[in-house]
Order: structure tokens, then C-alpha cells, then sequence
């Protein structure tokens, strides 16, 4: 799947056969901010003003606006995978952390 990207935010990009249009929303954050469009282009337009919107809003509230993908997650695993990936964390003499860091990377590389 392509995304669209604009100041920092990330939005997807569906299509509805039944209205014959482009659709998405805003990733990586607990509001929602929803555009369309019937080409790509305003489809790209309307996320765009979208964007500008919600960031004209929170300013105008004087709220701060959510800031997608942070860098920070809750991971719920199994209790032997946990287990073993800190064992293999300890082995290795780095965090927990940075050893589930380099396993993601690792499996989100592109070929």
C-alpha cells in the first residue's frame, strides 16, 4: 500500500467502488482526520487541507497538536518469547530494547 505525506503526518489511501472514490485517513494517531477525493490529485488536495486544518484548529485551542509515531510502543508478547528475546538481549550485551529495535528493523528493511 502508498501512503500520502505531509508535515509529518501519514495517510492512507482506500477506494470505494461503491461511491466510485478515493478515501483515507490520517495513521498513527487517536484522532480522526478523514479526507477524499475522486482523482489522486484531490485526494492529495483534500488530505492536505485536512492536515492544515487540524493543525489550525489545535493552534486556534491552543492545544497541542498528536504527533504520529513517536517512537514509543507497548508490545504484548508471549512470556517464553519474552523470556528468550531478553536472554538473547543479556547474551548480546544491549537493551531489551535495542534488541527488539534491530529485530523490527531487520524485518521492515526494504529487499
Amino acid at each position: 500500500m502508498k501512503y500520502l505525506e505531509y508535515k509529518g503526518y501519514t495517510g492512507s489511501i482506500e477506494y470505494s467502488p461503491e461511491d466510485d472514490l478515493l478515501y483515507g485517513k490520517v495513521l498513527g494517531i487517536r484522532g480522526l482526520i478523514s479526507y477524499e477525493g475522486e482523482t489522486g490529485k484531490l485526494l492529495e488536495r483534500d488530505f492536505k487541507e485536512a492536515i492544515d486544518s487540524y493543525l489550525a484548529d489545535c493552534k486556534a485551542e491552543g492545544k497541542k497538536p498528536e504527533k504520529p509515531f513517536k517512537g514509543s510502543f507497548n508490545v504484548r508478547i508471549p512470556a517464553a518469547l519474552h523470556q528468550k528475546a531478553a536472554l538473547l538481549a543479556m547474551e548480546a550485551q544491549t537493551s531489551l530494547n535495542n534488541f527488539v529495535a534491530e529485530a523490527i528493523r531487520l524485518r521492515v528493511q526494504e529487499p
